[in-house]
């Protein structure tokens, strides 16, 4: 039986679509979250950037959404997208990840004031593109994440990361070895690759399309080659 080393925990269903296609598997949480204290800027902003759904619960969970309703919201990932609609805002755009978002903030929403709530190990890209756009925006950090490496005596056929942070969680005590691994975008693939050029990247920034290509992958038994630049 083919076994797959999982960055993060599943919930029944995504741990279904493995069990069903004969994958073993091992969970673990590559990265632990925990919520912070904030507070919101004193000067006025009309729009808000959301780079996690657990930035956003925490954050909601602090201010009420109501509170918002007149913002632009931007965000990465449907999972994003989807929770803030929930809360009953108007999601303005949503990225595959902050790189993108980046660029669309810098092409078409230069105008205003930007929040941006983040974690405490966030990429440079989004930051770094909207300076070079010249855009307004204050940062706070409403969680802080922390790495949690962990050694595994076993080689597994595929490693599933969901985040550069649980790449670099991994490699704290790991080696790839012969490993696959499977990635949830092109940031978090960009990471696996200074240790490794067997890599497959999802083509959606889903944990179930990371899933997927797992499946496929052992189903087509090896038979097309893992991508060696990520996109």
């Amino acid at each position: 039986m083919k076994s797959v080393l999982v960055s993060k925990l599943l919930t029944l269903a995504q741990k279904g679509l493995l069990i069903n296609a004969g994958v073993g598997m091992v969970e673990w949480d590559a990265i632990k979250k925990q919520p912070i204290e904030f507070e919101l800027p004193q000067e006025p902003f009309d729009s808000l950037i959301f780079t996690s759904s657990f930035g956003i619960q925490h954050f909601f969970s602090v201010y009420p959404p109501h509170r918002f309703t007149t913002k632009k919201l931007f965000c990465v990932g449907s999972k994003s997208a989807s929770l803030l609609k929930e809360y009953g805002l108007q999601v303005l755009e949503v990225a595959k990840n902050a790189e993108e978002l980046g660029q669309i903030i810098g092409s078409h929403h230069k105008a205003g004031y930007f929040l941006f709530c983040s974690g405490n190990l966030r990429r440079q890209e989004l930051p770094l593109l909207l300076k070079e756009n010249n855009i307004r925006y204050t940062e706070i950090i409403v969680y802080r994440t922390s790495l949690h490496p962990k050694s595994f005596d076993q080689e597994f056929d595929g490693i599933l990361f969901f985040s550069p942070s649980a790449v670099e969680s991994y490699m704290a005590k790991n080696t790839m070895g012969t490993s696959t691994a499977f990635c949830i975008g092109p940031t978090t693939a960009r990471e696996a690759q200074k240790h490794t050029q067997n890599i497959i990247i999802s083509n959606k920034p889903t944990v179930e399309n990371v899933i997927v290509q797992v499946v496929k992958y052992i189903k087509d038994d090896h038979s097309f080659k893992p991508s060696k630049e990520p996109y």
